[in-house]
């Protein structure tokens, strides 16, 4: 029964965690302009989620368990839209197993050592969940056609499409530098504050 309850516990509280780190899948239509905050949000939410559940059972592979979960509930929803009569692509679903199986294989090979899952593997979680996500969304087709043909109902109005000329903030990489720049701002100007009081 405790194990039953234990996935039940699991399934709800992973979707909880991963809505409320932001959105939880990329949506083709402006996909590349989130690509860093989702990369931020999400990685996190993985390496808190999983490592927390992984260290309540002292269990190797339970963070992959985890990470299936939440896939399986991002095909759902891919699916959902997928029968409202979105394309196929207009939904990618998160790489997130490939970086819970390195949580994973850190806490068996460090012999469940909690403090290296969390600094070891969060580590590795942050720095290829990005990679691999890269990879995932570069294999499907432009966004742009997607963003012109099905706008999204969802979409504010600032981030409707107007114009074909918007389509040279997708895929700029300014655009992904200038956000990586002002999220890592925050953190690092409160590093050098730190240092400087010690």
């Amino acid at each position: 029964t405790t194990h039953y309850l234990f996935i039940v516990v699991v399934a709800v509280n992973s979707t909880l965690l991963t809505i409320n780190a932001g959105d939880y899948i990329f949506y083709t239509d402006w996909m590349w302009t989130s690509f860093v905050v989702f990369s931020v949000s999400q990685s996190t939410m993985l390496a808190v989620g999983a490592i927390y559940y992984m260290l309540f059972t002292g269990v190797p592979g339970t963070a992959t368990y985890y990470a299936t979960i939440m896939t399986i509930y991002t095909w759902v929803a891919k699916g959902a839209w997928f029968a409202l009569g979105y394309p196929y692509d207009f939904i990618v679903v998160p790489v997130w197993i490939p970086s819970a199986m390195l949580l994973d294989l850190t806490y068996w090979a460090t012999r469940r050592n909690k403090h290296a899952a969390i600094i070891i593997g969060g580590t590795l979680v942050g720095l290829s969940f990005p990679l691999f996500n890269m990879v995932n969304l570069l294999l499907i087709r432009d966004p742009l056609e997607i963003a012109f043909k099905y706008p999204r109902p969802t979409l504010p109005a600032y981030m409707t499409p107007i114009e074909p000329q918007v389509g040279k903030f997708y895929n700029s990489p300014v655009a992904l530098g200038s956000g990586a720049g002002a999220v890592l701002t925050v953190p690092i100007a409160a590093l050098g504050a730190k240092l400087n009081t010690w």
